[in-house]
């Protein structure tokens, strides 16, 4: 059984979404920030950017889960 692509593609969009987060997330808990004060601007505004990446993936998501209810519901 293939998946159609916008699963595929909101599944995707999710797994790199929160691999990216986490990557920021450690770049401001990691301890050389912390000692240094060095600026954490840049990393708080890309896990903001990553937070609406998983938001827009889930839509899309939530549009497929959808869709494929309501083919269902026509063919019962």
């Amino acid at each position: 059984m293939t998946t159609i692509p916008a699963f595929q593609s909101a599944l995707n969009g999710i797994q790199s979404g929160l691999q990216s987060l986490n990557k920021h997330a450690a770049e401001i808990a990691s301890a050389d920030v912390i000692e240094s004060g060095a600026d954490v601007t840049t990393p708080l505004v890309n896990m903001i950017s990553d937070e609406q990446q998983v938001l827009a993936s889930t839509k899309v998501l939530e549009a497929h889960n959808a869709m494929i209810g309501s083919i269902l519901d026509i063919k019962v």
